[in-house]
């Protein structure tokens, strides 16, 4: 798997929060195309197919991580 961008960390962050694009956009100031554009990476980097899937994902990686002492 793709290590995600600081940026998409960013993005990542505030999605998995629950946030809108919109919301992710005010908060990061970038415009929504550019929110749009990261979370479609994000999931082709996760493998997945929705936000919440990703947000799963995510959590079970870091689930794993935590559990053999890795960290991110």
């Amino acid at each position: 798997m793709e290590e995600l961008t600081g940026r998409e960390r960013e993005v990542f962050q505030l999605l998995a929060a629950g946030k809108s694009n919109t919301e992710i956009a005010d908060v990061l100031v970038i415009s929504v195309f550019t929110v749009k554009s990261h979370v479609k990476k994000i999931l082709r980097k996760l493998g997945a197919m929705n936000r919440s899937e990703a947000i799963y994902r995510y959590l079970e990686m870091a689930k794993s991580d935590a559990s053999s002492g890795r960290t991110t």
